[in-house]
C-alpha cells in the first residue's frame, strides 16, 4: 500500500487544521475534551468489566451491551488521542498512512457499532414479541455469531473504504 501511494502520490503527511488557530481556544478544548475522552474510556470500561465479572448479568442484552462499549472505547480511540495532543502541538500533522489507518478503524468501529445497535434492537423484538422462544431464539451461539457477524461487518466495510481511498490522487 505505501508503494502504490508513493506511486500515484506526491504527499507525505497532511496538515490538520483543528478547530482554532488562537492557542487559548486551543488550550480551553484540551481541558474539555480530555476529561470527555478518559470519562467515555472509563465508563465503557466499567460496563465491559461488570458484566464480564458479574454472574447476574448474562444475558444477551448484556452480552451485546459489553461489545457495544468495547466498540465505543474503539471508536472513541481512533481519531480522539490524535486530536487532543495536536490541541497542545504547534505543527498539527498526520502521515498519509496514519490518515488511512484512521480512516479504517473509524469506519470499522462506527460500522461495527451499527450493526451491534441492529442487533440489540433484535434481540429485544425477540424478546419482546417471542417471549417464550426467546431462549431457543437468542442461544448463546447466536449471540456469538452476531456479535462476530457485527465485527465482520465493519471489517468488509472498512476494507471497501480504503481499497477506494487509496485509489484517490493526493496532490501537494
Amino acid at each position: 500500500m505505501n508503494q502504490s501511494m508513493a506511486r500515484t502520490n506526491n504527499v507525505t503527511e497532511l496538515i490538520i487544521s483543528g478547530l482554532s488557530q488562537d492557542p487559548e481556544v486551543q488550550r480551553g478544548c484540551f481541558v474539555v475534551f480530555l476529561p470527555m475522552y478518559l470519562a467515555t474510556v472509563v465508563g465503557n470500561g466499567l460496563i465491559v468489566l461488570m458484566v464480564r465479572v458479574s454472574k447476574s448479568l448474562r444475558s444477551p442484552m448484556y452480552f451485546f451491551l459489553s461489545h457495544l462499549s468495547l466498540v465505543e472505547i474503539s471508536y472513541s480511540s481512533t481519531v480522539v488521542p490524535k486530536f487532543i495532543t495536536d490541541l497542545l502541538s504547534r505543527i498539527k500533522t498526520i502521515s498519509l498512512e496514519g490518515c488511512v489507518a484512521q480512516i479504517f478503524f473509524f469506519h470499522l468501529f462506527g460500522v461495527a457499532e451499527i450493526f451491534l445497535l441492529t442487533v440489540m434492537a433484535y434481540d429485544r423484538y425477540v424478546a419482546i414479541c417471542k417471549p417464550l422462544h426467546y431462549t431457543i431464539i437468542m442461544s448463546r451461539p447466536v449471540c456469538h455469531r452476531l456479535a462476530a457477524a457485527s465485527w465482520l461487518g465493519g471489517i468488509i466495510h472498512s476494507m471497501v473504504q480504503i481499497l477506494v481511498t487509496v485509489q484517490l490522487p493526493f496532490c501537494g
